[in-house]
């Protein structure tokens, strides 16, 4: 019988571990998941500053930078940072 015993404690035991383990990748896949949002919309405020700046010739370089500059309010406000606050 101890050795039963043994047999069903060992089995308890690689099953928790085994559900630990899936929480653990789950945890992980959600953080990936996070970061890749993260890198995409990262990506897309690149590419929104590169189409702001444009092609050299199309417009000024006064109104080019004054889009940016826009642009990047924009981004300011959107992470809850007030750009136009005096420090």
């Amino acid at each position: 019988m101890a050795r039963e015993t043994t047999h069903d404690e060992r089995l308890r035991d690689l099953e928790a571990e085994a559900f630990r383990t899936g929480r653990t990748l789950a945890e992980h896949s959600e953080q990936l998941k996070t970061v890749t949002e993260q890198q995409q919309t990262a990506f897309r405020n690149v590419d929104s500053l590169a189409d702001a700046v444009g092609a050299p010739g199309d417009r000024s370089i006064a109104q080019r930078l004054d889009t940016i500059e826009r642009v990047l309010f924009a981004l300011a406000r959107a992470q809850g940072i007030a750009p136009d606050d005096p420090a």
